[in-house]
This record gives C-alpha cells, sequence and structure tokens, in this order.
C-alpha cells in the first residue's frame, strides 16, 4: 500500500520536472511514509511513497527496476494471489531478486504484457515503463479500491495517487462546474471527472497507454452487469462462502501487524469469523462513543468478539477527541468529500494504527448484496406502486412531525417521508433521488447561474438507464458498482485509512465474490423484510442471531447536535459570511441562509449533511486555492 505519481512526454523532459515530481511525491507522505523515491527514465518519471507490508527490505521499494533494467514499475496497492503466480515464474526459469509482490506484477508484464492485468487478484493503481519502446501502462484495479487522477495536455500525461500531489505539477486549476452539481447533489463527486477541470479519474478496469506516438484511454475490465442464473439458496450459500473464505485467507498475508475493523454488523462480523478461522491470534477493533449512545455500538462487536475468539480492542472516544478530528478530517481532503462517517472511519483507522499496519474491512458487501434501507425500499416500492395514491394521502400528516437522524421516531418519519415522495417516480429517478442527499432541484436553487450539470446528468441517466427497463435489486446493485462504491465508500476507505498510513483490505470486493454476486436472483439478496437474506443463509450458524436481526444504524455521528453547538462556528465564520460567499460567485447566499435556519427547525431532514458539504467544499476552495 502506497502513492504513485509520475509524468510521460511523448517528446523528452528535461531535468526541472524532476522537481515537480518530488514534490509530488512528498505530498504522498502518509500514503507512504517508509520510503519516498523518484526515478528519471527518460520520457518518463516515476515517484514512489512506500508503506511497506510485504517484503520490507529496501531491496523491494520503488520504484522497482529488472534485472535487464528495461522495465520499471511504481505499484500502490496489493496482489494477493502473487505467491501461486511467483511459482509458475520461477518454473519458467524467472529469477527473481526480491520477495515482494510487485515484483512478481513486474514479472508477470514482462510475461505477458497487458494481459498481466486479468490475472492480478487485488487491488492497484500502478505505473509500469519500457524503456526500450518508451511506452508507459498505468492501470487501476476492477472496482477503483485504490484511486488514480491523471491530467494530459498537448503530449503529456501527469498522474498521482491523490489530488493534492497531481495538483504539485503545473496544472490550470478550474472548477468543474458540473462535477460541483454532482458533488451537491452526492456530497461527493461522482463518476470519472473530478472538481477540477481536465482533471479525470482513470476509470475502476481503466488503463491509460502512452507512447511517443499518442495518449489512449480504455478499459481493461469491464464491471459487470445484473444477469440472474437458476440457483438453490444451499448451493448459493455453499459457494459463497467458499468464494468469500478463500478471498479472506489471501488478504491475511502480511508481513507486519494484521487485524480486523469489527463493527458487530453482519459484514465485519463475517469477515472476522472468517479471518478467525486461518489466524488463531486474531485482533479485532472498533470504536466506542460513551459521550454519545444513541450511535455507540460498541457492545454488539464486544459480543461478537467474545463469540467467535477475538482479541478484541475497543478504542472508547469521548466529544472531545471525536471533534478533533473533524479538524484532521477536512484538513486532509484534497478534493471535496462530504460523508460524514469519513470521521469515525478516520478515528478507528488512526487507532488501529496503533497495534497493526493492515486490518480487514467488511466494506462493499451492502452494495454488491442489498444491504442498505434504499434497496429494501426499492424492493417494496416494486410492491407498493398499486398502493402509492393511496400512501400519498399521508404526505400532509407527515409535515407535522419531526424529521432527522438524530433519533430512532424523528428518523423513521424522515424515511417514510422519503420513501413516498420516491413512489411518485419512475424507477430510475427514484434510484437517482435515493442515491442522493440533494435533488437536482435544489442544487439548481444553491447554485449560481450559469449552472453546467450536462455532463453529470449525462453520466446519470445512463448510469440508471437498465432500471427503466428492469427495476431490480441486480440492476440496482450494479448501479451502485459504478456510482456508489468508487464515488463515496471507497474513496472514504482509501483516503481515511492512508491519512493514518493503514492499509485496509476488503475481502468481498475480490472480484470472484463480485461477479458471483451480480449472477444472483434478487429474492437471494431481500428476501421479505430481511437485506442480504443470502449472507445469513451461508453464516447465520456460525454468528450470534442478533447479528442478523438487529436494525442497521450505519457508521453515523452526532452531526445536527454538533452544528448546532460545537461546531457552529463553522457556518457562522468567515466561509459563510455574506462577502465571501459572493466573491466566490459559485453560490445564492440566500440559499445558504435558508440552510442555517432550517437547522434550527425540527423538519431537519438532511439539512446537516447539505451544511457539512458546504463546510467541506469551503474549507477545500480556500486550502487548495482562494482565487480559483
Amino acid at each position: 500500500m502506497c502513492g504513485i505519481t509520475g509524468i510521460y512526454s511523448t517528446s523528452n523532459l528535461g531535468q526541472d520536472p524532476v522537481k515537480d515530481v518530488n514534490r509530488a511525491v512528498m505530498a504522498l507522505y502518509r500514503r507512504g511514509p517508509d520510503c519516498q523515491q523518484v526515478k528519471h527514465l527518460g520520457k518518463c518519471i516515476l515517484g514512489h511513497a512506500r508503506l511497506s507490508i510485504i517484503d520490507l527490505s529496501t531491496n523491494a521499494s520503488q520504484p522497482l527496476t529488472d534485472a535487464s533494467e528495461r522495465y520499471t514499475i511504481a505499484f500502490n496497492g496489493e496482489f494477493f494471489n502473487y505467491k501461486e503466480h511467483r511459482i509458475r515464474l520461477l518454473e519458467k526459469g524467472y529469477r527473481f531478486l526480491t520477495n515482494s509482490d510487485t515484483e512478481v506484477f513486474l514479472a508477470l508484464y514482462i510475461t505477458y504484457g497487458e494481459k498481466c492485468l486479468s490475472m492480478i487478484n487485488g487491488f492497484f493503481a500502478v505505473a509500469i515503463y519500457d524503456s526500450l519502446h518508451q511506452t508507459l501502462l498505468v492501470a487501476r484495479d476492477r472496482y477503483g479500491e485504490k484511486p488514480l487522477y491523471f491530467y494530459q495536455s498537448n503530449g503529456e500525461l501527469y498522474f498521482a495517487s491523490e489530488l493534492k500531489s497531481l495538483l504539485s505539477y503545473p496544472i490550470p486549476r478550474q472548477i468543474d462546474r458540473s462535477s460541483l452539481f454532482g458533488y451537491f447533489v452526492h456530497n461527493y463527486v461522482p463518476g470519472n471527472d473530478s472538481i477540477i477541470e481536465n482533471v479525470k479519474k482513470l476509470p475502476p478496469g481503466g488503463k491509460i497507454k502512452a507512447s511517443p506516438q499518442g495518449i489512449t484511454i480504455e478499459n481493461w475490465y469491464e464491471i459487470p452487469g445484473w444477469l440472474a442464473e437458476k440457483t438453490s439458496p444451499q448451493e448459493a450459500s455453499q459457494q459463497l462462502y467458499s468464494l468469500l473464505d478463500d478471498a479472506v485467507k489471501l488478504r491475511l498475508e502480511s508481513d507486519v501487524r494484521l487485524g480486523c475493523f469489527l463493527s458487530g454488523g453482519v459484514d465485519s462480523s463475517i469477515i472476522a469469523y472468517l479471518a478467525k478461522q486461518h489466524k488463531s491470534n486474531l485482533m479485532t477493533f472498533n470504536i466506542g462513543f460513551p459521550d454519545q449512545p444513541y450511535f455507540d455500538e460498541s457492545r454488539f462487536a464486544q459480543e461478537v468478539s467474545k463469540h467467535i475468539g477475538t482479541q478484541h480492542t475497543t478504542f472508547g472516544i469521548g466529544n472531545h477527541a471525536l471533534l478533533e478530528t473533524v479538524y484532521d478530517v477536512l484538513e486532509y481532503i484534497d478534493e471535496p468529500f462530504a460523508d460524514s462517517s469519513a470521521i469515525p472511519v478516520n478515528i478507528l483507522s488512526r487507532e488501529t494504527r496503533k497495534l497493526v499496519t493492515v486490518a480487514l474491512s467488511g466494506d462493499g458487501a451492502d452494495e454488491l448484496f442489498g444491504g442498505y434501507r434504499k434497496h429494501l425500499a426499492h424492493a417494496r416500492a416494486i410492491r407498493f406502486q398499486p398502493y402509492r395514491n393511496a400512501l400519498a394521502l399521508l404526505t400532509p400528516f407527515l409535515k407535522l412531525f419531526p424529521k432527522s437522524r438524530n433519533s430512532f421516531f424523528s428518523d423513521k418519519v424522515r424515511q417514510l417521508e422519503k420513501f413516498i415522495t420516491g413512489l411518485s417516480l419512475s424507477a430510475d429517478k427514484r434510484y437517482q433521488r435515493w442515491a442522493s442527499i440533494s435533488s437536482p432541484e435544489e442544487v439548481s436553487k444553491l447554485l449560481l447561474p450559469p449552472i453546467n450539470s450536462q455532463s453529470y446528468l449525462k453520466f446519470i441517466n445512463e448510469l440508471t438507464l437498465p432500471l427503466t427497463k428492469h427495476e431490480t435489486i441486480g440492476n440496482i446493485n450494479a448501479a451502485d458498482l459504478i456510482l456508489v462504491l468508487p464515488g463515496d465508500m471507497l474513496p472514504k476507505v482509501d483516503r481515511m485509512s492512508m491519512s493514518r498510513s493503514l492499509e485496509v483490505r476488503l475481502p468481498f470486493l475480490d472480484y470472484r465474490v463480485v461477479e458471483f454476486s451480480m449472477k444472483l436472483p434478487d429474492y437471494l439478496k431481500i428476501n421479505r423484510n430481511q437485506r442480504k437474506w443470502i449472507l445469513q443463509q451461508a453464516f447465520g450458524k456460525f454468528l450470534p442471531s442478533e447479528v442478523f436481526t438487529r436494525p442497521k444504524k450505519g457508521f453515523e455521528v452526532p452531526l445536527a447536535y454538533w452544528l448546532k453547538h460545537d461546531l457552529n462556528h463553522l457556518i457562522n465564520g468567515e466561509n459563510f459570511s455574506k462577502d465571501f460567499i459572493e466573491s466566490q460567485e459559485l453560490f445564492s447566499y440566500s440559499a445558504i441562509d435558508s440552510l442555517k435556519k432550517q437547522l434550527q427547525s425540527s423538519q431537519l431532514g438532511d439539512t446537516p449533511a447539505k451544511l457539512w458539504a458546504l463546510i467541506v467544499f469551503q474549507h477545500w476552495y480556500k486550502k487548495y486555492n482562494p482565487h480559483l
């Protein structure tokens, strides 16, 4: 787990860009605190910041060049099935200089060319330079677990693991207005654009090929759509157990200390249970919030740990420490990202890193197997369509009750109102609404004209096109693989763990598990009111029954309370002043003022999340260039 960056030019590079690459590498220091190196390779300069996980020796430091000195690799990620490929390459006569997975990756490329990408079970962003043919291959893993930003202009390519690193290069900084629109719809920048105009994210499963003849972008892997196959619950359960068990086993390979996140929910409990079968002294970790009992679920993790027999640690985090982390998160974010659950993920990563360098996590299961509230809502929407007009009659009564995420009752009222509103929409628009924080109409009122939402709307409409033909949980999961996973969940895990130099591995995103999930009939995912039903069938007898029956809560923080009290100064300070907002020429001050007033009402809805998106954006705006 590391960070990579580099430059390629179709003409020759001079010495001056080396300084830029050095700055870009140092911007990745938290991703790779163990070693930072740069290599000038003619038309290409590669930089690498290393977090040592496999083969801790300096021989395995990167950029790494093969014995012939023709090929050089800079690799961010892990290659979990590298040992089996190493054995095969040794049988072919290949001689290795290290024990690293990086060198095996390079050897596979030397032997098989670009076809080697499909042989990798793991996550990665990688750059490989061939000095003989003066070509560069840059590639990203299947589902976008590892980030890769790039910019190209006039025959030059710049790339980096993080936006802050890419901005070390002489790149124009103009806000992408369509990405800004998408950001305020979802609270993250969706798709393959970035907040900076002409800076792109390499698509999951994408590759860049650069040569003296030019630069091209293609896909080496196509994210699977949903196509259900006939199977029985028994057969599917057995197959899932086998696939996930092997995925966990592969991800236990490490030359440093390793443990598991354990929240006590379905997904992390399954991963911890499987890991314990292969690692007798498994350590598990979670955080508790003793000052916020409504958000504290640490007791559930402790019960699961006791049941499966792990060495468990709960990190108790008080209000003061929790609030301090808010500023750490704001400072580390280099592209606006306003999923507030990033805050507890950051804390968990910080505390876990004090004991281990690698942690397994249950992330990804919700998107694959129908674990979110919205998935159950979609299943109910399919059943309740005949009753939508009758249910709509409840809307005036619901307006009489408080709606927020701060209590069980008010959250249920909020969900019910959102559900009834969604019933009146077509299947594709329903998904778009339930996958967002703000509606396009609300964002249009927030942003000043001219509003450019063309690229975002094209992306979201193409994404949801299959739902216009078949509203199924499988098609919703397929959309989540393209929107939610690479836009929200994976960046959250990557950024927050890397900010603490912790590697997090996600067994549910083993490509075999993902492709298996895309072949499951809907009833194996949501059965009546049971979400992720197939997971209960496969693992229910190994874990406490409460794991599968208690309500899903999520990794939430008391955002509304904070904004009214401890963090109120963030929405009443300079960044929200009328003069500053008008100077930006981006937002309607009256729309922001309305949100601030809404915060004081009982009808909160998602107002705290909308204000948090503004706080994050304003902090980013001032840090990365006050004159954007």
